[in-house]
Order: structure tokens, then sequence, then C-alpha cells
């Protein structure tokens, strides 16, 4: 299993090896510039954006493609119809990318537990 992006995956190591997460035909940053996007939609019932929720499982980019694999608080969010596109159109406009595949999966289920810790503190939690 593929841990939340969140979770930091992705990261170069010392080597200049690609770590799970990421495409040896990135260029640098884009990743991150992909994740800032990302962060900018919010779930509407809940005021953290969807990345520190925990929502997004996997972020790759493979030349001027992005791909990621995210979830819903549950299958029947009022949003289950119009936020995965709101993400596609969000990392399209990215610098670098021409196209963006989302993947909308059921699981692993998404649960609290996956709430980063600026999302826990934003919440109160």
């Amino acid at each position: 299993m593929t841990e939340p992006a969140a979770g930091g995956e992705g990261a170069r190591g010392s080597g200049g090896e690609a770590k799970p997460g990421t495409a040896a035909d990135e260029k640098p940053g884009t990743r991150d510039l992909v994740i800032e996007a990302i962060r900018s939609c919010f779930d509407p019932e809940i005021p953290v954006n969807i990345y520190d929720l925990g929502l997004v499982y996997e972020v790759r980019v493979e030349g001027t493609h992005a791909y990621v694999k995210m979830t819903l608080t549950s299958p029947a969010c009022p949003v289950a119809g119009t936020l995965p596109l709101e993400v596609k159109n969000r990392v399209e406009m990215v610098e670098g990318i021409d196209t963006a595949e989302i993947d909308l999966v059921w699981d692993p289920p998404w649960t609290p537990a996956k709430l980063s810790e600026a999302a826990r503190l934003q919440l109160g939690m």
C-alpha cells in the first residue's frame, strides 16, 4: 500500500534516486507545485484543504503528465461528482503540466487518522 502523499513520499534521497511516488523524468519542484495546487482544493464541509485532510494518497509527475490517487471522506460525499474534476483542473493549471489523471479510489477508506498534524491543529483535535 502506498502511504498518503502527505506523509512525505516522493522525496529524493541523497544519491538522487527517485523514491516511491516520483518519476525519474520529473522536473525538480514540479511535484511540489502540483501538491500546492491540490492544497487549493477544499472539502466544503470541512475547512481544511484535501491534501492535509489526507484525501490524497499518491502524487506522481511523469514528464508533463500528473497522476493523483485520491479518495473522499465517504462515497456519499456531496462533491463526489465535482471535487475530482476541480483537482484535475487545478493540477492542469500548474506550469509544466499538460494533462492530469485523477484516480478516485475507495480502498483504503478515509478515516480521521489520515489527517495531517496541521489539519488536526486547524480542527482543534
